[in-house]
């Protein structure tokens, strides 16, 4: 009797870290407690951050040493800048040289990422390394520098290895395909809280939108050079960094890209369903997807865009959707949002504000609003204010 031969197939096991630095999850953002020149803060990482720290300017880590251009979405802006003597992130020592904390006047992290939060921790100091993003242990986990991820075997179903694009040290871009095969060059940012966020005129150049077309819903978001029009647009069989993508929903800008060569950035709520291994040296990206999923439930608003007003401590609409059911309730660009099912919302941040106005399909919002000091109530019925080609 003859035995058919076997193989028997072993699981990947990777090298023993050197290092690892447990973090936190905020409101979809990794919180991680950091120490930079001898003072205790703790920071949202953002690989989309080219350079080392953003630091709310009350917070004293030294004097300005010089200036730093920072560029957006859209937009750039100039910031001061003060050199890092020392920096830990969690207990890891890191190298500090040419280091800089960009600072700014900004104080609402904490609210905006739903725990307590003193600025931005970037893409910097982790380059030239070999790292995992392990979102489902929450921790990074630093692996020695002979790890070589090329040497994986992805599946293409829960695995998968994907090239870094030639653009650079400090970003982590990639490409991604529409259904018609055509790419986007797009950032993974895990500082960016949505799914995609690119823009009208890059949708337009792979044919995934009419050229010239006016969104349906269109509304406004927030970046850090300011308010921006944007709009939903369904989207169906993408290829995100080589991942599958069945439908989502695409945040887009309605301008012109800040870089030519740079169409977005793919954000946190793609991202966190998968432990990321990052191989800066070897260029590659290494994604294991642990939740099974590649996209959340389907999301609705009402159509409301509110900030928050310094001259009146109240948070201001400065937009309502053409179309929504806040535009045909009356709700009115100028008016004051006071609470949200009785949950009072002065001061509570962008982000955290977005989360209690949206929810499932048909379901249903109380908001107080004040107009020139008449108080109004509604309940608004949630509907999916999401453009399709």
């Amino acid at each position: 009797m003859t035995l058919a031969p076997f193989v028997i197939a072993l699981a990947h096991v990777a090298p023993t870290p050197v290092d690892e630095v447990p973090f936190r999850i905020g409101e979809d953002a990794i919180i991680v407690d950091t120490t930079v020149n001898d003072r205790k803060v703790s920071l949202m990482y953002d690989t989309g951050f080219s350079g080392a720290v953003i630091l709310s300017d009350n917070i004293d880590v030294g004097k300005p040493t010089g200036t730093m251009t920072m560029t957006d979405f859209v937009g750039s802006f100039q910031a001061k800048t003060i050199a890092i003597k020392s920096l830990k992130i969690g207990d890891k020592p890191f190298d500090k040289s040419d280091l800089e904390v960009v600072q700014q006047p900004t104080e609402h992290y904490t609210a905006a990422y739903g725990t307590h939060c003193d600025g931005i921790l970037g893409f910097e100091p982790f380059g030239g390394k070999v790292y995992q993003i392990n979102f489902e242990h929450r921790k990074f986990v630093f692996y020695p520098d002979t790890y070589d991820v090329t040497t994986l075997k992805p599946d293409g179903v829960k695995t998968f290895l994907t090239k870094l694009l030639p653009k650079g040290i400090n970003s982590l871009q990639m490409s991604a395909e529409v259904s018609n095969g055509q790419k986007l060059y797009l950032a993974l940012d895990t500082g960016n809280s949505g799914y995609i966020v690119t823009h009208k005129d890059a949708l337009e150049r792979v044919k995934a939108w009419p050229e010239g077309k006016t969104a349906d819903f269109m509304g406004q978001s927030m970046v850090a050079s300011g308010a921006v029009n944007t709009f939903n647009l369904e989207m169906h069989d993408m290829k995100i960094f080589g991942v599958p993508v069945p439908k989502c929903v695409v945040g887009v800008i309605d301008l012109p890209s800040s870089q030519a060569d740079h169409d977005g950035t793919v954000g946190y709520e793609f991202l966190h369903n998968f432990n990321i291994t990052v191989d800066m040296i070897r260029r590659r990206v290494y994604f294991e997807n642990w939740t099974g999923k590649v996209v959340e439930p389907e999301s609705a608003d009402v159509g409301v865009l509110a900030f928050d007003d310094p001259r009146v401590h109240r948070m201001r609409i400065v937009s309502v959707t053409p179309g929504s059911p806040a535009e045909k309730a009356g709700i009115k660009r100028g008016d004051e949002l006071l609470s949200v099912d009785g949950q009072e919302v002065a001061g509570i941040g962008f982000r955290r504000l977005t989360a209690l106005l949206h929810g499932q399909l048909g379901t249903k919002v109380k908001l107080d609003v004040s107009r020139e000091g008449s108080l109004m109530r509604y309940e608004l019925e949630r509907a999916y204010l999401v453009n399709r080609p």
